[in-house]
């Protein structure tokens, strides 16, 4: 019986692929009825009514009534609602909310995850995952003798409202169907456990005699789970404790720095690599070509529709925002979302860049505020994240975790970027990774480069080497120790970086 089960999930999942198909092909079709079944749901909550979204009749009306919109601007409208208000911002009463305080600020964001966002986005591009995966690698067995995921949960209170308010992850594995949590380690009590000091153990007890096929989550988490397990449980590579183990699924940070972590870690030529781009606000995007690491396939049928600020008009007087249809290849944009959760022209902070229009592929380029531009120099996380694997590959180093800030310019009108570089493995010769570190940003970032001459407003950058733990160790400083939360990598202030070296 239990065969057959595992047999009929991968045949459910290999003839849902014509759904992926079709959506890739109607995309642009797609996103307007999306934006009109949007208004037409809302049309009676109080923000609908507020806007007349029952007389809106084209896009030129929503962007002309309904403002670019930022946390701020609805945290009146979400206070209420987790209050058990409802009619707000979506229709009925939203149970749920994601909190998420971001990389870049420490006020704590509610994000609402209403039931139609839970199963006409999340869970519907859960099942896009797995087919896309079946499509790429029919002969798997990912679920053959009870084959199961790890995943890395958050965890969520309740409050005196009985609304859930939590990490997304754990609102997600909290809600899935029964079958689905079969095939689901560590146990639901384990997965949402509070303090990560004990709920790494917890997992590593649970799952290490366990048939796991195949990992999703946060590689940062991964790796402290991997290095905890190693001193219980010695092992070469991975498969000595899940011999079937052979997909990783990630997202939330660029996967390039820890790659060579995993490769050595999972020195196999089978071992498959997908990224998948599920943010607070929505499942955005998922690898759909194993043969383009990196880029995504935009979902586009998911109950969000988008538009896109080219980064050169952000913060600016001149915005015009673009729908999905009018998007170009190789154009920085920040990502605005409408969705099936209430957010409307919602900013989410993310910047990405499209790679291909047929289909819809992006990149994650960075965040709208996770940059460092003190002197002009415009560097964004997809160049340091670039520079760090090319370097790393070139010296043997293996990066763990950095972060980079300013050093504000001396009496001498010269300044320059300051890291704090957490290594697997440390470099041979760290002035020649220092070097060829600075000189690899110059070649990605023209901008860079150019104050870069001469030192002319840049020297070259100042690199400190922290002990192992110490970015946990910080991460926990902060209240950020978790699997939901992420390490901030570029700064315009120089806070994480004095915070981190305080602790060395």
């Amino acid at each position: 019986m239990k065969k057959i089960i595992e047999t009929s999930m991968k045949k459910y999942f290999q003839l849902r692929t014509y759904r992926v198909d079709l959506w890739k092909k109607t995309a642009d079709i797609s996103q307007e009825l999306i934006l009109f079944d949007l208004l037409h749901i809302a049309q009676s909550t109080e923000f609908g009514k507020k806007h007349n979204f029952s007389d809106i009749a084209n896009l030129e009306q929503y962007q002309k009534v309904v403002p670019i919109l930022r946390y701020e601007d609805i945290e009146p409208y979400i206070a209420r609602m987790l209050r058990g208000e409802s009619d707000v911002l979506w229709p009925g009463t939203i149970t749920s909310f994601s909190k998420s305080s971001g990389t870049t600020n420490d006020i704590s964001k509610y994000i609402p995850v209403s039931h139609d966002a839970l199963y006409g986005n999340n869970y519907k591009a859960g099942r896009d995952v797995y087919s896309i995966f079946f499509k790429n690698y029919p002969d798997s067995d990912l679920f053959r003798d009870k084959g199961c995921v790890l995943s890395l949960g958050g965890s969520f209170d309740t409050n005196e409202h009985n609304i859930k308010i939590g990490d997304v992850s754990a609102i997600i594995i909290s809600e899935l169907p029964k079958w689905s949590e079969e095939y689901r380690e560590p146990s639901l009590e384990i997965a949402l456990m509070k303090e990560w000091k004990d709920k790494i153990p917890g997992i590593i007890k649970d799952t290490v005699h366990k048939n796991i096929t195949h990992l999703s989550g946060v590689p940062t988490w991964f790796v402290s789970i991997f290095e905890e397990m190693k001193i219980q449980y010695p092992y070469k590579t991975l498969r000595d404790i899940w011999p079937n183990l052979e997909l990783f699924i990630h997202g939330a940070v660029s996967f390039a720095p820890y790659r060579p972590i995993f490769e050595k870690l999972l020195p196999f030529s089978d071992m498959k690599y997908m990224e998948v781009y599920n943010a607070s606000e929505g499942f955005i995007a998922i690898q759909d070509n194993p043969l383009k690491p990196g880029e995504m396939l935009l979902l586009t049928d998911h109950g969000i529709f988008y538009e896109f600020i080219p980064m050169d008009q952000y913060g600016t007087q001149t915005i015009k925002p673009i729908p999905l249809k009018e998007v170009e290849v190789g154009v920085d944009y920040a990502i605005i979302m409408s969705t099936n959760a209430g957010l409307w022209r919602y900013d989410i902070g993310d910047t990405v860049c499209f790679t291909s229009t047929d289909p819809y592929r992006i990149k994650i380029s960075g965040r709208t505020k996770h940059f460092i531009n003190v002197f002009g120099e415009e560097l964004m996380v997809g160049n340091t994240d670039e520079a760090i694997s090319h370097v790393c590959e070139q010296t043997n180093a293996v990066v763990s975790h950095y972060t980079a800030g300013p050093v504000f310019m001396n009496e001498e009108g010269k300044g320059g970027h300051e890291w704090v570089i957490e290594f697997q493995t440390e470099p041979t010769d760290v002035k020649f990774f220092t070097t060829l570190l600075d000189e690899t940003l110059q070649s990605l970032n023209s901008d860079y480069a150019a104050k870069r001459q001469d030192d002319i407003a840049l020297q070259e950058l100042i690199m400190n080497m922290v002990p192992k733990g110490t970015f946990m160790k910080w991460m926990e400083t902060r209240g950020k120790l978790g699997g939901q939360h992420k390490v901030p990598k570029l700064s315009n202030k120089r806070d994480y970086l004095e915070q981190l070296l305080s602790l060395v």
